[in-house]
């Protein structure tokens, strides 16, 4: 399996996993209705445990563009890899995101809430303040990012070892992720992750979905334009504490 193709399929099942319990927990007559913020940040824990373990052996398991910016920052991962990582990670979430319609499209097409049916695809304040939005998203994605770097301590890997969430081992990153999502989470919806709110949100944008209202692009500059300062700024860090 090369790289992209590890990006790609990783990202896919995060996408597919994650937002999928959102659909199950936020759908009209699904059978996870109403069951919870925990179940959904459990849920988007374990998504990231299955796309680690599929990826790792073979991209190093970034599915998150951030996490490659960061690694490249940090001078462990090439940059001339950065592009076609974004790309296959981009491309991942989006053919995650339309499963996850296919899947659930009768319950999209039961519930008549237009928020609720966006809800499955891409991130929304809970309260609308874009800068305070954006502040979460910053934090949330600082946290991801340097706590990884914590965890890996290693220099760019070989072929045989990539370097990227892979290197933690997939039982520590579904932590990292799941105590984000419950102790960050509840602002933004903690997409800290460019692809998994964009891909999705272009799904979303293109699909003949009944009743289905705004795609609020508005909004969509905010999870991405957070993670990146975030990621960034962890990384840079990082490398100040280490010089």
């Amino acid at each position: 399996m090369t790289e992209f193709v590890a990006e790609l399929i990783g990202t896919a099942l995060l996408i597919l996993l994650g937002n999928g319990v959102v659909a199950n927990v936020v759908l009209k007559e699904t059978k996870g209705n109403s069951s919870g913020w925990i179940v959904i940040t459990t849920a988007w824990a374990l998504a990231v445990f299955v796309g680690v373990v599929v990826a790792a052996p073979y991209s190093g398991a970034h599915l998150n563009p951030v996490v490659t910016l960061a690694l490249a920052i940090a001078q462990k991962f090439d940059w001339i890899k950065v592009p076609y990582y974004i790309l296959a990670q981009l491309c991942g979430a989006i053919i995650g995101s339309f499963l996850v319609w296919v899947m659930y499209k009768d319950h999209f097409d039961a519930t008549e809430d237009q928020g609720l049916k966006a809800a499955p695809f891409a991130t929304s304040p809970a309260i609308r303040n874009l800068k305070s939005n954006l502040f979460s998203e910053i934090i949330g994605t600082f946290v991801l990012i340097f706590v990884i770097f914590y965890f890996t301590n290693a220099e760019m890997g070989t072929d045989k070892t990539p370097i990227g969430l892979g290197s933690l081992g997939a039982i520590p990153v579904a932590f990292l992720v799941w105590v984000i999502g419950l102790a960050l989470g509840g602002t933004t919806g903690y997409a800290i992750n460019p692809a998994r709110d964009l891909g999705p949100r272009i799904v979303h944008a293109l699909i003949p979905m009944k009743g289905k209202g705004s795609s609020d692009w508005g909004y969509a500059w905010v999870p991405i334009i957070g993670p990146i300062i975030g990621a960034t700024l962890a990384a840079l860090f990082y490398l100040a504490l280490n010089i």
